[in-house]
């Protein structure tokens, strides 16, 4: 079986981060995702900094957020991400945002894989797939439908972060 890995860290709300009604800006939320997409990526064990050395990046094309309930100042808010599957060109990371065991947001961000060179798609290395593929089963298979956020759960289940 292949191991399964997550980018996860902990983060206190600042009042920077909320808006007139004291709540977390939603726009807010995908800078969370890219942080937790971050430590993610150290996990699979390349940063984004070594992928851009490659030559590779990973631009957001696409992104979707459910929010259940808001975050307010000074929370401390455990954000997660997972990566979903891997396919050609394209990637997908799954995350949520929780208030202790309280689920505040869902969501997922699509990336195309491209060469910095000339910002163009390109296909996933084979040495990188092969490292992403041990991140979930089947990164390297078409992907399901998308699920709605929150049931990814239920459809690309997580054990714990490798450390």
């Amino acid at each position: 079986m292949s191991a399964q890995w997550f980018g996860q860290l902990e983060y206190r709300v600042p009042y920077a981060d909320t808006d007139q009604m004291g709540v977390v800006y939603y726009a807010n939320y995908l800078v969370y995702f890219e942080r937790s997409r971050n430590e993610l990526m150290r996990a699979m064990g390349l940063t984004y900094k070594e992928l851009e050395q490659r030559q590779l990046g990973l631009p957001v094309v696409s992104a979707q957020i459910d929010y259940k309930t808001p975050a307010r100042y000074d929370d401390v808010l455990t954000i997660r991400a997972e990566l979903a599957w891997v396919r050609g060109v394209r990637l997908q990371v799954n995350c949520r945002v929780c208030r202790g065991d309280q689920l505040l947001a869902t969501g997922h961000t699509v990336h195309a894989v491209i060469d910095l060179r000339s910002l163009r798609p390109t296909r996933v290395p084979d040495e990188l797939l092969a490292m992403w593929s041990q991140a979930v089963p089947g990164a390297d298979e078409a992907p399901a439908p998308i699920a709605a956020a929150g049931t990814a759960d239920r459809h690309h289940p997580t054990t714990v972060h490798n450390a």
